[in-house]
Formats: C-alpha cells, structure tokens, sequence
C-alpha cells in the first residue's frame, strides 16, 4: 500500500506522535476499512484517536474526525452500541 509507505516515512521523519504523521495513520485506517480490513483499521483509528487527543485535546476538530471514523468503522462492523457510543462521545 502506498499509504503505508507514506505512514512509514512519516515516522521516520518526523515521529510517531506528529500531526502529519497522525493524518497518515487515519489516512490508512480509511483504506483499510474500504477493504474491509476492519481488524486492521480499528487499530489505526484508534492510533490516530489516541494520537489527537494527546497532540490537541479531545475537543479538536481532528480528535472528533477520528471519534466519527471509528464509530462508521464500527457500524459497518454491526458492533451498534459501541459505535453508538463513539458517536456519543463526538457530542458531548
């Protein structure tokens, strides 16, 4: 994937926790969920999540991105409560 390759440069330059490199994660997260990958996007989602919140708070419009992104993932999964959940969360 193309999208890895972008995400392991990322890393290498500018680290695992920097906000490009968090785009990159949530960025693959969204290909693989297209794939149907869904094992592997929960974990990326959750990274960029993770991520956001730590780089800009739980309030940014990043961090809520990644909040709507896991809760679509999980719909499409048919895990309802906890993509209802997540949904929640993006409210509050």
């Amino acid at each position: 994937l193309l999208n890895r390759r972008a995400l392991e440069g990322y890393e290498k330059y500018l680290g695992s926790d920097h906000p490009n490199t968090l785009i990159a994660v949530n960025n693959l997260a969204l290909v693989l969920r297209e794939q149907g990958r869904y094992d592997e996007s929960e974990v990326m989602n959750r990274r960029a999540l993770q991520g956001y919140e730590e780089c800009f708070g739980s309030d940014h419009p990043n961090t809520l991105m990644a909040v709507n992104n896991l809760a679509l993932m999980l719909r499409e999964q048919g895990r309802y409560e906890e993509s209802e959940t997540m949904n929640r969360r993006a409210l509050e």
